[in-house]
């Protein structure tokens, strides 16, 4: 079952991402690290990154999950690309097998293997809308004929408004992407199940999936490096101070996933889960969730 199938039947649905390799990095030994979860996601997206001039080879790596049975999602921006790069880069993806692609519509935005790392995204709706509805009639933007028909799975993260209505910009974003037929929404890391919870009924208008992501925070240290560098407030003061008073951290980390899905479970249709390099571990977090 592919994720459009997932979403359509309302299944609970469980996506993660990783990196593209950079550099010397061994991209077997990557995707090695996801065995033991393979049969128990439902895709795992690849984010473009380029580090000191270093850039990951994202289709690379979605073609070898693809080899390795598991649904790749591929994960891009419009900002610093032109109608033909893009179309190139969804053609070459396409072209591998990859049916899933996955959109930012905020610069705000957490991703790699280390909290260090992060991605810009803005989404030119119209430019990324002309470009899709070419591929799907089957031809390029200049009007030149595709060898097949192009047509993918589309997810649009959005930006989560922790404690505060959803602005009126941010409707407006999550409406153009509904009208380009946006198969989900992806929202910024949740941690507040309450907070959460007000989000989804002002956006349960839209009719349109939510994922929602969830970070696995190891220690008290990584909650307060999130508050200081990325947004005051992310992570929750009694979070931090669950993970700091345990007397087993790693116990704590695994309750504290848990009872994150748990809480999620009747508010929307499915977690992305962000591991920040911890993929190794991902199974036990998922047999502690019940996943």
């Amino acid at each position: 079952m592919n994720l459009r199938e997932a979403l359509d039947q309302k299944r609970f649905v469980v996506t993660s991402e990783i990196q593209a390799p950079l550099g010397d990095d061994d991209p077997e030994m990557l995707v090695n690290s996801l065995k033991r979860v393979k049969g128990r996601v439902d895709g795992v997206s690849v984010s473009e990154v380029e580090l000191q001039g270093v850039v990951g080879d994202t289709i690379q790596t979605c073609d070898l999950l693809n080899k390795n049975r598991f649904t790749p999602i591929y994960q891009t921006t419009t900002r610093d690309k032109n109608r033909f790069q893009l179309q190139k880069d969804l053609a070459a993806a396409h072209g591998i097998g990859v049916e899933n692609l996955l959109v930012f519509t905020e610069d705000y935005r957490i991703s790699g293997d280390t909290l260090q790392e992060t991605m810009f995204f803005h989404v030119d709706s119209g430019k990324l809308g002309s470009v899709l509805k070419h591929m799907k009639d089957g031809q390029t933007i200049d009007g030149e004929a595709l060898p097949n028909k192009m047509e993918f799975t589309l997810g649009s993260g959005v930006a989560t408004p922790w404690g505060k209505p959803v602005s009126k910009k941010g409707m407006e974003e999550m409406e153009d992407m509904m009208n380009l037929n946006t198969g989900y929404f992806l929202t910024t890391p949740i941690f507040d199940l309450d907070q959460f919870e007000r989000f989804m009924k002002q956006v349960n208008t839209f009719q349109v999936p939510v994922i929602a992501e969830v970070m696995i925070l190891r220690t008290a240290g990584m909650g307060k490096f999130l508050n200081r560098h990325f947004r005051s407030g992310l992570v929750p003061d009694w979070a931090i101070r669950k993970l700091m008073d345990a007397p087993d951290k790693a116990r704590a980390s695994v309750e504290l996933f848990a009872e994150t899905i748990n809480g999620l479970r009747h508010l929307c249709q499915g977690v992305h889960i962000i591991t920040i390099g911890g993929q190794d571990r991902l199974a036990h977090y998922l047999n502690a969730a019940k996943l």
